[in-house]
């Protein structure tokens, strides 16, 4: 079991610690757990959904990166495939607040790298931010998802959230965790191919600046994670910070980036370069190069 969740593991019920060991023994565990993960759980426990994605919040605070705030929140989306998702908030040392990654961001983002195409639910141990209730918003699942919170009834995001703005105020059509696919064409190295389909997956409707990031860590491994941009347009989510929530579910220190692309279309309204190599460089990492692809490919 990785060390990060020793001491909430040791604070589980029995019953539940018995359940979930072998989950995080596992080498290769990476927050997410399978429909068939679940209801084991849930059998070994007697708990329902939302008790026992309660019951598991502590384990998923554990992923937390908070250097600033030493404030750990945790987060878990539930998919409408069965499978659960892990998420935490992480800050970066020497970098701008504003790169923050909010707990349900974490969660929501880890479900759509996964391939999870619509959330029925997300359980966080603190009442959401209005940040993160308009981050919500913008999924496909609409004010319906359902949150749920220690001690309280499980609620909408519509009564979080109510004259909420979102995307069809825009017009917009497309929504977050719908599948999509730009179209630009593979080219370069296995990093800038992974790259390129991040921006290829990234969702981008209001700027149509569509990016990806790729990061190989000092283990070998491959991260990539795309752009989610917002109706409200702050609460949009970079694509870095979308790799380093993968790279930190799969237990990997965020100082261990050896090398780092980012994938931008060519001419494009926004630009995520100068953010992204400011808090590569903030993690230790240098070896950060650009690739830009046409929008004629789209």
């Amino acid at each position: 079991m990785h060390p990060r969740f020793t001491a909430a593991f040791s604070a589980l019920p029995a019953d539940l610690q018995t359940a979930i060991h072998p989950l995080l023994d596992a080498a290769d565990f990476d927050g997410v757990l399978r429909p068939q993960d679940v209801a084991r759980l849930k059998q070994e426990t007697g708990l329902d959904d939302d008790a026992l994605a309660l019951a598991l919040l502590p384990i998923a605070a554990c992923c937390a990166v908070a250097p600033v705030s030493h404030f750990n929140v945790g987060a878990i989306s539930r998919g409408v495939s069965g499978h659960w998702y892990f998420g935490a908030n992480m800050e970066f040392e020497h970098a701008p607040l504003q790169q923050t990654v909010h707990a349900e961001q974490s969660a929501i983002t880890h479900a759509w790298l996964h391939g999870e195409e619509k959330l029925d639910a997300i359980t966080v141990n603190y009442t959401p931010c209005g940040h993160c209730r308009q981050f919500m918003n913008e999924l496909n699942s609409g004010t319906a998802i359902r949150i749920s919170l220690p001690g309280r009834a499980v609620s909408t995001l519509g009564d979080y959230l109510p004259d909420a703005f979102g995307p069809a105020d825009l017009n917009i059509t497309e929504r977050l965790l719908t599948p999509i696919h730009h179209g630009f064409a593979a080219q370069g190295d296995a990093l800038q191919q992974a790259a390129i389909e991040a921006a290829n997956n990234s969702h981008a409707p209001y700027s149509h600046s569509y990016s990806g990031v790729a990061l190989r860590s000092q283990s070998g491994n491959l991260f990539t994670g795309r752009y989610a941009e917002n109706a409200a347009f702050n609460p949009s989510l970079p694509p870095l910070q979308a790799a380093l929530i993968m790279m930190n579910m799969r237990n990997e220190a965020l100082d261990t980036i050896k090398q780092a692309v980012l994938v931008e279309c060519e001419g494009s309204t926004l630009s995520q370069r100068d953010a992204t190599r400011a808090t590569l460089a903030a993690l230790g990492c240098e070896d950060f190069s650009l690739t830009l692809v046409s929008k004629t490919s789209v």
